[in-house]
């Protein structure tokens, strides 16, 4: 008997404890199948920026030609008689004032020959002397006295020419200025073909460039260009002092031609010079640093930013700079333009200045 209730005891405690084990799982597998709220939706971050206020500002537009150095003026020596060279006066590289004797030529048998003349008008002279007495007293025909005159004035014309191929033989320099090289010494036969040496005269130097065709009108007498030259880097200034008077039919370009003054002697004929040429100026240009311009298929625009919020812009440019482009339709003054970041950027996207200049 005892073991009969033993056993129903046992059995007992056996599905208490297995409802027990049963109530556990099932609860468990309810907790796991409870749905949880969704989290409370976060604000999307302001992207990091940096940006520009856009002033009015003053802009010069240029365009950067070449051109060449030239002497204010050149000229090579040569002799206009074919003779031999007996002295050599100056020396290479010298600067030389005009009128200064540079190469003397061989010139024994013109004076030989001006000597001659001259006794021979001595003679012609007391003949029309005496001529002109008698024929006062009119001892004598006018004839007479005509062809002695004659005789005088024709001697006296072979004098002066008989001078001037004289004064050929001494070759003297045309204006002050510098020496060249020189190609002769003395004993050597020069012709009218050989060149002797050149003479520069470069207290002041010609810049001469070409401008195109659309800024024919622009580039005009009386006006500074700014240049420099790859021996330096210093800027000069030089004045427009003339133009070609019609285009260069090949390359549609107008020669035009400057001065500049040249203290030292510091810049050299036949360097080339790089000129930044002033076409127009403004000082209500609008400029917006070219970091910020979004290149499309119809144009450029940029990221304007409005409470915090930007607004793709199109925009029209004009003259570009190095750091800086013109606007001149879809900006107004005081607009602020994102110069930083903007491949993170889409049309409405907050953002946070980091700088704002």
């Amino acid at each position: 008997m005892n073991q009969i209730m033993k056993h129903q005891v046992n059995q007992s405690l056996s599905l208490v404890l297995s409802l027990i084990i049963m109530l556990s799982i099932a609860g468990c597998y309810a907790k796991g199948n409870e749905k949880k709220d969704p989290p409370a939706s976060i604000a999307p971050q302001a992207t990091p920026v940096d940006g520009n206020i856009i002033t009015h500002a003053s802009l010069k537009e240029e365009i950067e030609v070449t051109g060449t150095l030239v002497a204010n003026q050149q000229v090579d020596i040569v002799s206009e008689l074919t003779r031999k060279i007996t002295h050599v006066n100056v020396k290479e590289g010298n600067f030389v004032r005009a009128g200064t004797l540079l190469f003397q030529l061989d010139d024994e048998d013109l004076q030989a020959q001006l000597e001659k003349l001259r006794q021979q008008e001595k003679l012609s002279a007391l003949n029309e002397e005496r001529l002109r007495d008698l024929i006062k007293h009119e001892a004598v025909v006018q004839q007479d006295y005509d062809q002695a005159f004659t005789n005088l004035k024709v001697l006296q014309a072979q004098i002066a020419e008989l001078q001037v191929m004289i004064r050929k033989t001494q070759i003297r320099a045309p204006f002050d200025g510098q020496v060249g090289i020189i190609n002769v010494h003395p004993g050597a036969i020069v012709s009218t073909n050989t060149i002797l040496t050149n003479i520069e005269d470069n207290s002041s130097v010609k810049v001469e460039f070409s401008v195109p065709e659309k800024y024919a009108n622009i580039i005009v007498p009386g006006s500074e260009q700014k240049f420099s030259v790859a021996s330096d880097s210093k800027q000069y200034t030089t004045k427009v002092i003339a133009r070609e008077s019609r285009l260069d039919q090949n390359t549609r370009t107008l020669l035009v031609r400057a001065i500049t003054q040249n203290p030292g002697r510091v810049l050299l004929p036949g360097q080339s010079a790089r000129l930044n040429l002033a076409l127009h100026s403004s000082n209500e240009a609008l400029l917006v640093s070219s970091q910020a311009l979004i290149p499309s298929s119809q144009g450029y625009s940029v990221y304007v930013a409005k409470e915090n919020h930007v607004q793709l812009t199109p925009i029209e440019i004009g003259q570009r700079g190095p750091t800086v482009v013109q606007v001149l339709k879809g900006l107004n003054n005081g607009d602020t333009v994102v110069t930083s970041n903007l491949l993170r950027l889409q049309p409405g996207a907050a953002v946070q200045f980091v700088t704002l200049k």
